[in-house]
């Protein structure tokens, strides 16, 4: 008998020895791979919310807790101490950078931040005044890969570093130049003297001999903005980057499926609605109390509370709170900020909230910052994809370099007709 724990599955008189797989944070799951070759049988879990579709070395949550690590390190640690490019470099290569890797690595972004003249062309095939960035950052990033076809299929270590760099500093000039186009503005091009984050609100709001200069506070609010989003384990988007990736498609294509995954309004567009729902307050429409009540009467959602994952706290919301005053108390202001903090205390203080663990979560905050940075809402999603890019890259490598790794393909349970037979169409009734 092996020394490993087991579970019984008993089904029609017979029983079934199934492996239990435990993490090294003492997650424990059943596996049950063999299940149906051994007894014809499948598990049935719509929205995979009990599925463990890999296992993973990138990012932990325990959502009962609290607790979001990456690569071991607690969020709240990288969110004080570390920067947008420091916890990228920890999320795909596995270890916080040493100086000289940082070095490398920034110089790697600044060498990458250009796009290839010809794309520029892409942006001009939509339309300026229904613009959507979102759709045009999954269509150029995923046409970037015709510009780099030697990185299509990456065989070593260095292709990888190249690639990585290419993504992660053309993002942000795509996304850009995306609002650029929008707004009906010449495209700014990037500054190699500037950081990530500094760069990427220069190319964003400097006009023709004018550069937008930000207040340290701004780029200090934009790299936390893009650490707290870097990567959330097994999400919609991130879950839609591997499985694209198992099909051995290349690391363009699989990133802007995470886009394209993103743009969901009940994934990337989140904080947009908090935005909505606090400025149909402001504007008259409930005050904050009857708002709450149409939330307790199932009329509407209260936006920006409650995780489908965490159910004390959303540790990053915290952070982002936290952040958020200190930016504010720098001179940026919006008039929201006081009706989101009303509406927390109210719903905080309401036993309705409190029973059902309904805490603020990172969208309702994440929105604040990005409208006080000048950020438009059509925008916000765009700016999680940025952030988001480092542990989609990171997911899609792991499973890259996984000999194991096969082609994701889920199973269903059929409930439609039974075997019927074709009737000519003068006969059909």
């Amino acid at each position: 008998m092996s020394d490993k724990k087991t579970a019984i599955l008993k089904y029609d008189g017979k029983e079934y020895e199934l492996p239990v797989i435990t993490g090294t944070e003492g997650e424990t799951g059943i596996d049950v791979t063999q299940l149906r070759a051994q007894s014809g049988l499948i598990t049935y879990d719509p929205g995979f919310a009990n599925t463990g579709s890999c296992t993973s070395n990138i990012t932990f949550v325990d959502g009962e807790n609290g607790i979001l690590r990456y690569r071991g390190y607690p969020i709240e640690e990288l969110a004080e101490h570390g920067t947008f490019t420091e916890t990228a470099w920890l999320l795909i290569f596995g270890e916080l950078p040493k100086k000289e890797d940082l070095t490398r690595f920034s110089a790697l972004l600044t060498a990458e931040e250009l796009i290839h003249e010809d794309l520029r062309h892409h942006f001009e095939g939509f339309p300026t005044h229904k613009n959507q960035p979102m759709a045009i950052l999954s269509a150029v990033i995923n046409a970037l890969g015709s510009y780099h076809p030697d990185l299509y299929d990456i065989n070593n270590k260095s292709e990888f570093f190249l690639a990585v760099g290419k993504i992660i500093s053309k993002v942000r000039t795509i996304s850009a130049f995306s609002y650029r186009k929008s707004i009906g503005r010449p495209f700014v091009y990037p500054d190699p003297d500037l950081s990530y984050c500094h760069n990427f609100l220069h190319m964003m709001f400097s006009i023709p001999y004018k550069q937008y200069d930000p207040p340290r506070e701004a780029v200090k609010a934009l790299s936390l903005i893009f650490q707290l989003h870097a990567d959330h384990e097994q999400n919609c988007s991130t879950s839609t980057v591997r499985m694209v990736g198992s099909t051995q498609a290349n690391i363009f294509a699989s990133v802007s499926s995470g886009i394209c995954a993103l743009w969901g309004r009940l994934h990337g567009g989140a904080n947009a609605a908090v935005i909505s729902m606090l400025e149909s307050i402001y504007n008259g429409n409930y005050t904050i109390d009857e708002y709450i009540e149409k939330v307790k009467n199932r009329e509407c959602r209260l936006m920006g509370f409650g995780h489908r994952i965490y159910k004390s706290f959303d540790p990053r919301a915290k952070i982002l709170k936290k952040a958020t005053h200190e930016l504010l108390e720098q001179g940026f202001s919006d008039h929201l900020l006081e009706i989101a903090m009303k509406l927390e205390e109210r719903a905080l203080s309401d036993d309705y909230f409190v029973e059902r663990k309904l805490y603020p979560n990172v969208d309702f905050y994440s929105g604040i910052i990005l409208r006080a940075l000048g950020i438009p809402v059509s925008m916000f999603p765009v700016m999680f994809a940025i952030g988001r890019m480092p542990g989609w890259i990171a997911h899609w490598y792991e499973d890259y370099t996984n000999p194991k790794t096969r082609i994701n393909r889920p199973r269903q349970i059929y409930t439609g007709e039974t075997t019927r037979h074709y009737v000519p169409i003068d006969f059909r009734k």
